[in-house]
């Protein structure tokens, strides 16, 4: 029986967020199989969340929502129980029925965001623009 010596493995540093980018491209390859038909049509993946930014100046709030390629009529603001809730519906412009789709990352469907401010908003008073 031969002994060996038992050495420490080496830590190897973080690269930065370039492996966070690999690992999302083995995930779409994963999902380019038969069963990414099923999931890519599926509601479950096929949700989004737009951004928001929330912050306060002197007496009020401001919440800005990325909502690009929106309709002003396809979205809904709201006020329920101290919260915002700002929710609509994204259209997807074309539809490639001929077309082998590749890749599609841009997401069409439903969405709601609600967000909980620090403090009680008189509701008269607030305003929406576009």
């Amino acid at each position: 029986m031969n002994l060996i010596k038992w050495q420490r493995p080496t830590l190897t540093t973080w690269p930065g967020l370039g492996r966070l980018s690999d690992l999302r491209d083995e995930i779409d390859r994963l999902f380019e199989s038969p069963l990414g038909e099923l999931t890519r049509t599926s509601q479950l993946l096929s949700g989004w969340t737009p951004a928001l930014d929330v912050y306060e100046e002197k007496d009020h709030f401001i919440v800005k929502a990325e909502l690009p390629g929106m309709k002003k009529e396809d979205i809904e603001v709201s006020f329920h129980d101290g919260g915002l809730s700002i929710s609509g519906e994204r259209k997807s412009e074309t539809k490639h029925e001929d077309a082998e789709v590749y890749r599609a990352e841009r997401f069409f469907g439903r969405f709601q965001r609600t967000v909980t401010l620090p403090t009680p908003v008189a509701v008269d008073k607030a305003a929406a623009a576009y």
